[in-house]
């Protein structure tokens, strides 16, 4: 194998890896995730934002564009999980370590393995448990998901569902729900592209903080 430990980035993580793994970084690889991927979980730390995840070879979805971020050889393997865990969970103390659970539930981040992947012997990235009270995630549902977000501190931090949906389609990562996905948020918000949906949500995002905090329609 070429290289010891690399991260798949599927998401967010490849615009925004984090300190830890920035300071870490030697090399990307351009790849294909060898699972699945979807529009299926709701983030609660983004307000609601719909987010991917990898999803089992019978659901729907789709195996599409990813990144392995090629780590520096000299760190261990269970470190090179904490520090993937840490950037997942929003974790700054770097003392924090990934502790694999027993009978983890769909709030606790997986940190998984592939073995020689893209000459990397070993590859790790993060899944989660099916979420129970979020099935059949439709790209309608999806769209009232990102645009509630937005309309939250989500998107006051600019890490709501439409700006992650947006980030995700610059590298030409396609699933099965998202091109839908994408046009029912602009039904919805009555714009031509999610540039226009989030400059005018922003507004209004802005405009509901000047009236108290109360939301109105879009």
């Amino acid at each position: 194998m070429k290289h010891r430990i690399g991260i798949l980035a599927f998401g967010s993580l490849i615009d925004n890896p984090g300190e830890e793994i920035k300071e870490l970084e030697i090399e990307r690889i351009n790849c294909t995730t060898p699972f699945k991927i979807e529009f299926s979980r709701i983030s609660s730390s983004r307000d609601k934002a719909p987010t991917l995840i990898p999803v089992k070879e019978n659901s729907k979805g789709k195996k599409t564009n990813a990144t392995v971020i090629v780590i520096d050889e000299h760190i261990k393997l269970e470190k090179a999980k904490s520090i993937l865990w840490r950037r997942e969970c929003h974790k700054t103390a770097r003392n924090e370590k990934f502790v694999e659970r027993k009978n983890p539930t769909s709030k606790n981040v997986l940190v998984l393995e592939l073995e020689n992947f893209c000459d990397v012997e070993k590859v790790i990235y993060t899944s989660f448990l099916q979420q129970d009270e979020y099935q059949n995630l439709t790209p309608e549902k999806l769209a009232d998901y990102a645009i509630e977000s937005i309309l939250s501190k989500a998107g006051v931090e600019k890490k709501d569902g439409i700006r992650y949906l947006q980030s995700i389609k610059k590298y030409g990562i396609i699933t099965e729900n998202s091109q839908e996905y994408e046009r029912q948020i602009l039904l919805k918000t009555n714009t031509e592209s999610l540039e226009d949906a989030i400059e005018k949500l922003d507004k209004q995002n802005i405009i509901n903080s000047k009236n108290g905090g109360i939301r109105k329609k879009i």
